[in-house]
C-alpha cells in the first residue's frame, strides 16, 4: 500500500484551483467513430466471448489520469485512479462487461474498522460512449462538435467524499462507453452495474481499501435512482458485500410518473434515452415503437443516441413530445394504452422490494423533473416492508418551472446532509427514520 496522509474538505478548492494549470477541454469523436484514441478504443471494447468469471469480477484494468489531480511527494491528491472493465449482468440476467473507475483515496481513514468504500452512481450523462464517466474524469470538459459540450459534475461529490478517506468507484453503466446502447434509467441493469463496480473495486489489489469493508450506495437523479436499485437488489444479488447505508437523491423510481413530468422541460430529451435504452433490453419494443413514433420522432431518438445530456438540452429541450408521436399525443398518453409497454414501465419500477440497510432519501418538493410524489411513495414503500428509511424534502420554492432548476437546486443544497449521513453510516451511528 502506497503512504496516505490527512485531507480535509478544502481538498475541493485546491483541486479546483489547480485546474486553471490542467488542460480540461478535449474534443472527443462521437461514439460511432473510427477516430480518436487505439487504446482507449481497445479498452473499451470487450474481449468476445467474455472470460469466464461471476459478476463483479475484474476483465481488465490500467491507469487512469484524473483532468483535477494535484501530485505531491506522497502521489496525487485526491488519489490514484483506475480505469476498470468488470463483469456485470443486463436486466435480462445476461453477462455483459460494464466500465468504470476507480479513485483510491490519498486522505487518511480516521473512523473505525477498515476504511469505507462508496459505489458513485452517476447522474445523466448521455447516451454517447464518449460521455462515459470514465472518460470524462480524464478531461473534465469535454466538447464535440458543433456543440455538445459537457461537464463532468461529479466530481463534486466524488471528491468530497474522497476527501474523507473513502474509496470511490464510479460505473459507466451498461452501454456508455462499451457497445451497444446505454440502458438509460433500467433498474435491474443499473443496481447490477453499481453492485458490481463495488465488488470490481474490493478486488483490486495494492488498494487501501479492504476485500470485504463497508460500502455504501450513493446518487442523484439517474445515479438515486441507480442507487436505490442497487439497495434492493444487494439481498439477493450481492449479499457478501457489506452495506451499511443508500443514499439515493431525486430517484426516479417511478418511469411513468417520470416520463409525464418531464416531457416539455429542458430534460425532454432523456425520454429518448429511456426509449433507445428500452429497445436495447427489449427489442421486442421495436414494432411498437416503429407504429406509434413519427419520423420527427425516429430522427430525435437517433440524434440522442450519440450526445451528452448538453447537446441533447440544446437540440430537444423544451419540446413536447406529441411532436414525435403519429397521433399527436404525449408520449406518456401512448405508452399508458399499450400493454407491453406498461408492462416494461412496470418492470422498472422501484420500491417493490426491500433495501439491505439504511436509506436516505432526498427530494425537492418542486422538483420538475423527477415528481417529489414518487420519492415520498418510495419511502411510504420501503417503511411498509420494515426498512429504515430517512425521507428527507427541501422545501424549495418553484424556480422557472421546466429549467431543471428545482431538479439541480435541491441536489446542491442536500450535498452536505448526504455526505453528513454517509458519514454516520460508516462511522456507526445508529440511523434515523421517519417513517
Amino acid at each position: 500500500m502506497r503512504a496516505s496522509r490527512v485531507v480535509g474538505p478544502a481538498v475541493g478548492a485546491v483541486l479546483l484551483a489547480a485546474t486553471a494549470m490542467t488542460p480540461l477541454a478535449s474534443a472527443q469523436p462521437p461514439s460511432g467513430s473510427s477516430t480518436g484514441s487505439t487504446v482507449e478504443s481497445d479498452f473499451y471494447l470487450p474481449p468476445s466471448p467474455l472470460p469466464d468469471g461471476d459478476a463483479g469480477d475484474v476483465i481488465r484494468s490500467e491507469p487512469s489520469h484524473l483532468a483535477i489531480s494535484v501530485p505531491t511527494i506522497g502521489g496525487a491528491l485526491p488519489g490514484e485512479a483506475t480505469r476498470i472493465m468488470y463483469r456485470s449482468k443486463d436486466s435480462n440476467g445476461d453477462p455483459i462487461a460494464v466500465t468504470g473507475t476507480y479513485i483510491d483515496p490519498a486522505a487518511d481513514w480516521t473512523g473505525p474498522g477498515p476504511r469505507p468504500l462508496v459505489s458513485l452512481a452517476p447522474g445523466t450523462q448521455g447516451q454517447g460512449d464518449q460521455c462515459a464517466p470514465s472518460k470524462m474524469l480524464n478531461n473534465l470538459i469535454t466538447y464535440t462538435p458543433p456543440f455538445d459540450a459537457m461537464v463532468e459534475y461529479e466530481v463534486l461529490a466524488a471528491y468530497a467524499l474522497l476527501s474523507q478517506g473513502y474509496g470511490v468507484v464510479i460505473t459507466d453503466y451498461e452501454g456508455l462507453g462499451t457497445p451497444g446502447a446505454h440502458t438509460y434509467v433500467n433498474r435491474a441493469a443499473e443496481g447490477h452495474a453499481v453492485l458490481d463496480a463495488a465488488r470490481a473495486a474490493q478486488s483490486l489489489s495494492g488498494t487501501e481499501i479492504s476485500t470485504d469493508g463497508p460500502v455504501g450506495l450513493y446518487g442523484y437523479s439517474q445515479g438515486g435512482g441507480a442507487a436505490a436499485s442497487g439497495a434492493e437488489l444487494a439481498s439477493e444479488y450481492a449479499p457478501e458485500l457489506n452495506i451499511v447505508g443508500t443514499y439515493a437523491g431525486a430517484p426516479p423510481a417511478d418511469l411513468k410518473s417520470t416520463l409525464e413530468q418531464v416531457d416539455g422541460t429542458i430534460l425532454t430529451g432523456v425520454i429518448g434515452y429511456t426509449l433507445n435504452g428500452l429497445l436495447e433490453s427489449d427489442p421486442d419494443l421495436q414494432p411498437i415503437i416503429d407504429e406509434n413514433i413519427n419520423g420527427a420522432g425516429k430522427a430525435m431518438l437517433r440524434e440522442v443516441a450519440d450526445q451528452c445530456v448538453g447537446a441533447t438540452i440544446l437540440t430537444v429541450g423544451l419540446h413536447r413530445t406529441q411532436e414525435y408521436t403519429n397521433t399527436g399525443e404525449p408520449m406518456s398518453v401512448v405508452l399508458d394504452r399499450l400493454p407491453r409497454a406498461q408492462e416494461i414501465l412496470a418492470a422498472n419500477k422501484i420500491g417493490e422490494r426491500t433495501p439491505n440497510a439504511p436509506v436516505l432519501i432526498q427530494s425537492g418538493t418542486s422538483d420538475d423533473v423527477v415528481p417529489h410524489g414518487q420519492a415520498v411513495q418510495l419511502a411510504a414503500d420501503w417503511c411498509s416492508q420494515g426498512a429504515t428509511v430517512q425521507l428527507s424534502s427541501a422545501q424549495v420554492p418553484a424556480i422557472v418551472p421546466g429549467s431543471g432548476a428545482g431538479h439541480i437546486i435541491p441536489d446542491l443544497l442536500g450535498l452536505g446532509e448526504a455526505q453528513s449521513w454517509m458519514k454516520d453510516r460508516f462511522d456507526g451511528v445508529p440511523a434515523p427514520s421517519n417513517c
